[in-house]
C-alpha cells in the first residue's frame, strides 16, 4: 500500500506504484509519462497534462482517493467474432474494448470504470509504451498482459480509449479509426474538430452517435466539471454569459505537480531553500493564476478552452465566456467558482430545483449547517456537487454558484467510458 504523500514522491520518482485492493498485479504505472504531449515540457507553462495524476489529499485516504474500494464481481467474458465484426455485423453490445495508456493514471482509472460499471465488453486490450509493454493488469480477477502501441493494434477493436497524451493521439487515433474502432480521445488533440464530436453524456449524448471520422473528443476536466452545473440551469433558464474562476488541484499538471508541492511544503516547514520547476512560482502555501500557456489576448489556453468547448458541447455559439484559471495546492479535485447570467428571472430557490432527478451532479447547499462541496467530496466519486446558490447582486437574471468535481474521474475516465456506452 502506498504509504502516505511520502509514498506518493517516492513513486512519481521511481515511476513505481503500489496499489489497493489488488486490482493491479506486476504494473508500473506511468506516473512520469514517457508518452508526453508535444506541447508538455515538464513545467505549467507549457500546458495541462492530459493524462492526469490521482494523489490523496492526506496520508489517511490513500486507498478511498486512487480507487474506489467496491468492484465489480468477477464474471465471464464473451468473446466477439473477429471476421463479424470486420464485415460490419456486430452490433455494439458486447464490444472489444482496448485502452491506450493502460498504465498511466487516467488509463488506470478507465479500467476501474470499466469494472465497476460492468461494462458488457467482449475482449479487453491494453496499450501502453514498449517501457510498459509485458506488465500485467487485472481485470475481473483475470490478468490481462499489456501490449505495446503499434499501428497494427487495432485489427480486433471496436472501441478505443485514448489517454496517453495529444501527440500520441494525434499520431496513433487516425490508425485506430482506419481498422473500424471508434476512438474516444481524452487529449485536446480532435476537440474543435467540426467532424469530431464533443459529449459529455449527460448533456449532449445524441452528438456521439455521428462520428464520421470514427473519433469522438473527451472535453477539458475543467469544462466537464463547469457544465454539470450549467447544463441543467441553461434548460430551465436560457444561458447567457459565464464568468468563472478555477481552482485546480496540482494533479493536473502530472507526478511533478504532486511531487513539488509535497517537497516544497516539506522545505518550507523545515527552513530548507528550493527553487520551483514545475511551477512558475512557489505553490505550497500558495495560489498561482497560471494554468497552461499565455496566448496573445492575455487569457491561457485553459481559460480559453471552456468557452470553446462549452460552445460546442451546448450548442451556444454565441455563449459568452471569460475565465480566469488558477492552480491551487490541493492533489486532486477541481473546484470552479462561477457567475452565470441567464435569459430568463432565476432565484435560488429555482436553480436548486432545476438540479433535481439531473444525473451526474447533485445539490449540497446548507449553508446555516456550514453544508457546501470541498474537494474531498468528489474525490474518487463519479458526481459533480454545487453549491452556495445565491442571486448574483450585480447582473440582472443571474446567479453564483460553486462546483467541485474529480478532474481525474468525471473530468476524464469516467465521462470516455459513459460515452462508450452510448455506442
Amino acid at each position: 500500500m502506498l504509504a502516505g504523500i511520502d509514498g506518493v514522491r517516492q513513486s512519481a520518482q521511481n515511476q513505481t506504484l503500489d496499489l489497493p485492493n489488488g486490482l493491479i498485479g506486476n504494473l508500473t504505472i506511468d506516473l512520469i509519462s514517457d508518452w508526453n504531449d508535444s506541447l508538455w515540457k515538464g513545467r505549467e507553462g507549457s500546458g495541462e497534462r492530459d493524462n492526469k495524476i490521482p494523489s490523496p489529499q492526506s496520508p489517511n485516504q490513500t486507498e478511498r482517493i486512487f480507487f474506489n474500494e467496491s468492484v465489480a464481481s468477477e464474471r465471464e467474458a464473451s468473446m466477439i467474432d473477429a471476421p463479424a465484426r470486420n464485415a460490419g455485423l456486430l452490433k455494439m453490445d458486447h464490444p472489444h474494448v482496448a485502452i491506450v495508456g493502460a498504465t498511466g493514471a487516467v488509463g488506470v482509472e478507465m479500467l476501474l470504470c470499466l469494472e465497476q460499471r460492468n461494462f458488457p465488453l467482449g475482449k479487453l486490450k491494453l496499450l501502453a509504451s514498449a517501457r510498459s509493454a509485458g506488465k500485467t493488469m487485472k481485470f475481473r480477477g483475470e490478468d490481462i498482459v499489456v501490449e505495446e502501441l503499434t499501428h497494427d493494434s487495432f485489427s480486433d477493436v471496436d472501441i478505443a480509449l485514448f489517454s496517453a497524451g495529444g501527440g500520441i493521439s494525434l499520431e496513433f487515433a487516425p490508425s485506430a479509426a482506419a481498422a473500424g474502432a471508434v476512438v474516444i480521445d481524452n487529449s485536446s488533440a480532435f476537440r474543435m474538430e467540426a467532424d469530431v464530436p464533443l459529449v459529455v453524456p449527460e448533456i449532449n449524448p445524441e452528438a456521439a452517435k455521428n462520428h464520421p471520422r470514427n473519433i469522438i473528443a473527451n472535453p477539458n476536466c475543467t469544462t466537464i466539471i463547469s457544465l454539470m452545473a450549467l447544463a441543467p440551469l441553461h434548460q430551465a433558464f436560457g444561458l447567457r454569459s459565464v464568468i468563472a474562476s478555477t481552482y485546480q488541484a496540482v494533479s493536473g499538471s502530472g507526478a511533478q505537480g504532486i511531487v513539488e508541492l509535497e517537497e516544497q511544503m516539506q522545505a518550507i516547514t523545515t527552513g530548507q531553500p528550493f527553487t520551483p520547476k514545475v511551477y512558475p512560482r512557489q505553490i505550497a502555501f500558495n495560489v498561482i493564476p497560471q494554468v497552461d500557456a499565455f496566448t496573445e489576448n492575455g487569457y491561457t489556453k485553459e481559460e480559453l478552452k471552456m468557452g470553446n468547448e462549452g460552445r460546442k458541447i451546448m450548442s451556444l455559439p454565441e455563449l459568452r465566456v471569460s475565465c480566469t484559471c488558477v492552480r491551487v495546492p490541493v492533489y486532486r479535485s477541481h473546484s470552479v467558482s462561477i457567475t452565470a447570467q441567464f435569459e430568463r428571472p432565476v432565484d435560488a430557490s429555482a436553480a436548486r430545483a432545476a438540479f433535481l432527478n439531473k444525473p451526474g451532479v447533485q445539490v449540497v447547499d446548507d449553508i446555516a449547517n456550514k453544508v457546501f462541496p470541498v474537494p474531498l467530496d468528489t474525490t474518487g466519486k463519479d458526481d459533480c456537487l454545487v453549491g452556495r446558490i445565491r442571486k448574483n447582486l450585480v447582473f440582472e437574471n443571474a446567479l453564483d454558484l460553486w462546483v467541485v468535481g474529480d478532474q481525474v474521474r468525471k473530468g476524464a475516465a469516467l465521462n470516455a467510458v459513459q460515452i462508450a456506452e452510448i455506442l
